[in-house]
């Protein structure tokens, strides 16, 4: 039986219609995207330029602002290292805030242990930071700020138009991770001032391992250097191979997404909230964590009374939910997005991550309320 699944924030199931578009790519239509001598080569070529398309379209972006990646990791450090190599003769300073993911995190550590200055932007209680905070970091010699559009554990949204205007008045690029919002609320580069965001294919019913960055062409026109060398392929940004079958799952996942992003968030909205009303209202077994107000349709985020998460997941093994960020739970180590918003060691380690999908059913919601409901009152 496959478990009851609210780890869509996790993964997402691939959508039959992304894996119609993609399975030609593995075989009748197999060439390399880069050969430009016969057929085969120059099909593999036009499906990539028509992902890239339906990509930018799901942004606001235009086409040849796409770089094809591996996914949002590969993105974000070549977003972040990059545009440090290239500016700095401008300087080596960067602003990240506290609870961006372990992509951006671990990047700007690792950047600060070479020489870069690296400041932390810390965020309240709901989890959202203070403009004015942001403000008093940026320097004439900062280079990038990073904050994402919307959080991976708690789904709390930032403003991010608020953000865009202030580092364009100061000069400084503006790097927002938008691997959780994309297909869940709308996404304009140009109307959010966004300088460099990233997707992730299958955080959107798109395949694993295929993933875009978007770098502004003009007003401002931003610049990189390449982490990755051999070939010239995506404007020399990122060598290798093209994945074509990822990217044309990409592509078709980004078209999907579009048509039914208002439908997707009444859904996801719907249930997570009649789940959030049973758990933390009705039943009193715990709360919801960061902002209700600014924050993703699907996502919820939850401190259990008298019970540890670990434990929850122990006694409901066929019921998919998380302790934290996928990307982070092999590490062992408490939430550091809950840890920056002030829960304690204690309230983290009780604390469960529910995201809700567009196949979410009222049976599996009710499952799940009554499932916890008696493994809670049965430990109380």
């Amino acid at each position: 039986m496959q478990p009851m699944y609210f780890d869509h924030n996790s993964t997402t199931p691939v959508d039959p219609q992304v894996l119609d578009a993609m399975l030609p790519y593995f075989s009748l239509k197999f060439g390399n995207a880069a050969s430009s001598t016969h057929a085969l080569g120059w099909t593999a070529s036009a499906a990539v330029e028509k992902a890239r398309e339906q990509v930018a379209s799901l942004i606001g972006a235009e086409p040849g602002e796409i770089i094809f990646t591996s996914g949002a990791t590969e993105s974000l450090n070549l977003a972040i290292r990059g545009a440090m190599a290239a500016y700095s003769e401008k300087g080596r300073h960067l602003v990240v805030c506290a609870t961006e993911h372990k992509a951006v995190l671990d990047t700007a550590l690792d950047l600060e242990k070479q020489g870069a200055e690296v400041s932390v932007l810390g965020v309240d209680r709901e989890g959202r930071i203070d403009l004015q905070e942001l403000e008093s970091l940026l320097r004439t010699d900062t280079v990038l700020v990073a904050v994402m559009m919307a959080n991976n554990e708690t789904g709390v949204i930032q403003d991010t138009h608020a953000i865009g205007d202030l580092a364009r008045s100061k000069h400084v690029l503006h790097l927002c991770d938008t691997t959780q919002a994309a297909g869940k609320m709308r996404i304009d580069v140009n109307d959010q001032r966004i300088d460099l965001c990233t997707l992730s294919a299958h955080k959107l019913y798109g395949p694993k391992g295929c993933g875009a960055l978007y770098v502004r062409r003009k007003s401002p026109r931003v610049t990189l250097l390449p982490e990755c060398t051999g070939g010239g392929h995506e404007r020399g940004l990122r060598a290798g191979t093209l994945n074509v079958p990822g990217i044309v799952g990409l592509g078709e996942a980004c078209r999907l997404a579009g048509e039914r992003l208002w439908d997707y968030a009444l859904h996801t909205s719907r249930w997570r909230t009649f789940f959030e009303q049973m758990i933390c209202v009705e039943h009193k077994l715990g709360r919801i964590n960061g902002s209700t107000r600014y924050r993703l349709p699907n996502t919820t985020n939850i401190t259990f009374h008298h019970t540890l998460a670990s434990k929850l997941m122990t006694a409901l093994p066929d019921m998919a939910f998380s302790a934290g960020s996928a990307c982070t739970s092999a590490l062992d180590l408490p939430s550091h997005v809950l840890e920056a918003m002030g829960l304690t060691l204690e309230e983290i380690r009780s604390t469960a991550r529910f995201s809700f999908g567009m196949h979410t059913t009222e049976t599996e919601v009710n499952n799940a309320i009554f499932r916890i409901g008696e493994v809670l009152t049965r430990k109380a």
